[in-house]
């Protein structure tokens, strides 16, 4: 196995961005994409496709790709105008030509808003830091939950009624959104949210179940170990242990101690070895063919067997953070093994951006995720070895200045 070089890096962050601008809705927002990059108009446009988008756009710009800021100020309208919901506030999880295609309002596609219009800010967008004090305002007011150190998930449109339901994927990305508004703004608050999200659910939830996450609770902040038994491959709730989110609360626990510096405890290092090794030993190459599968029960036991490209992506992301974090090689290693699974299976060298799903055989496969809606990990994991280690990407994108990954100084 031989590493990637930093222009093999940079070639595939500009291959995903020249796929990803084919997701530009003329109604607004940024489709949902087929296998081949066609956009599927008459489906609705998501919120967090959109933000997604937004936010790799606003990367890409701040990373020296000019071409990219037509397709951020497009995110950045969308965000100011279709998706926004000016009787309420918020923004609406879907909208398509007839309006919101479903009202409710989302933890999970919240934190993206923020995270979008983090990057935005960052990039030099005009209206970015007016969206960004709108979105933490309403993140504040509606989602954030100071007693219990968490965010709440799913209101209604107006606000009144609440999910009697907790999850740790809303509450991962809204670390991940609060880690970048804390590099674009300064603002100590949103580190110290960030850290208490990380201690609730990787130093709490995890450990306390012996690095296998549950990810579904009760109002009350209580396991609800079945849930969604019957619908085990569930896109965002899925039963038992997701392999990928134990990377990715890793690859973030890693992101919050950089940030903390010389005050970082030694848990977040330690806990996040310890999640890295359990998803590697109990989602890597465990069925009799090499790939992550996706969800396993809470004994290790494979359930959802399909390979999904954002699992791997994760896995990249972590294995570059710890081994940056730790100078241990075998943390390259993995990462080098990794990237050539991704070459082989994943990457598609014809019609471009990854395969977004793969069956147990590694073959393409479309019973969880069909199509290949966003560049969002596929993008991080190309642009992340050529940043060095990273707060956040807003955070490391601004600290980047030799302008490697485009070939171009920053602007």
């Amino acid at each position: 196995m031989e590493a990637k070089s930093p222009d093999w890096f940079a070639r595939q962050a500009a291959e995903l961005v020249d796929f990803a601008a084919g997701s530009r809705h003329p109604d607004g927002g940024f489709a949902w994409l087929d296998d081949a990059g066609r956009p599927e108009l008459d489906r609705p446009v998501e919120l967090w496709v959109t933000c997604r988008m937004t936010h790799v756009f606003g990367l890409s710009l701040a990373l020296g790709r000019p071409d990219s800021a037509d397709l951020l100020d497009h995110g950045v309208t969308a965000l100011r105008d279709r998706l926004r919901d000016d009787v309420h506030g918020g923004w609406f999880a879907g909208v398509d030509r007839d309006g919101p295609a479903d009202d409710s309002k989302q933890a999970y596609a919240h934190a993206f808003v923020l995270l979008a219009a983090a990057t935005a800010t960052l990039a030099g967008h005009p209206d970015g830091r007016e969206l960004l004090d709108e979105a933490t305002t309403v993140f504040d007011e509606r989602f954030w939950r100071a007693e219990d150190g968490l965010a709440v998930d799913v209101w209604d449109r107006a606000w009144r009624d609440l999910e009697d339901y907790r999850g740790v994927n809303a509450n991962m990305h809204t670390l991940e959104a609060f880690l970048a508004v804390h590099d674009v703004t300064g603002e100590g608050r949103w580190l110290d949210r960030a850290l208490q999200i990380a201690t609730r659910v990787v130093h709490g939830f995890a450990r306390d179940h012996d690095w296998r996450l549950p990810e579904h609770f009760s109002a009350d902040w209580r396991v609800r170990p079945d849930y969604n038994r019957n619908d085990p491959g569930h896109p965002f709730r899925p039963y038992g242990v997701t392999i990928g989110h134990l990377l990715e609360w890793a690859r973030l626990a890693l992101n919050v101690r950089t940030a903390l510096g010389a005050t970082a405890p030694a848990w977040l290092l330690q806990d996040a070895t310890a999640l890295f090794h359990t998803a590697v030993t109990d989602g890597w190459s465990v069925d009799g063919a090499s790939g992550f599968v996706y969800t396993t029960d809470f004994t290790g036991r494979p359930v959802v067997r399909q390979r999904m490209h954002w699992v791997l992506a994760e896995a990249l992301n972590c294995a570059t953070t710890l081994g940056q974090a730790t100078g241990n090689p075998e943390y390259a290693t993995w990462a080098t093994s990794w990237w050539d699974h991704a070459d082989r299976f994943f990457i598609d060298h014809e019609r471009g951006s990854w395969l977004h799903e793969l069956d147990p055989t590694n073959r393409p496969s479309a019973t969880v995720w069909h199509g290949k809606p966003d560049v969002y990990h596929a993008y991080q994991a190309a642009i992340l070895p050529l940043l060095g280690e990273i707060s956040s990407y807003a955070g490391g994108v601004r600290d980047h200045t030799e302008g490697v990954i485009h070939g171009m100084p920053n602007q």
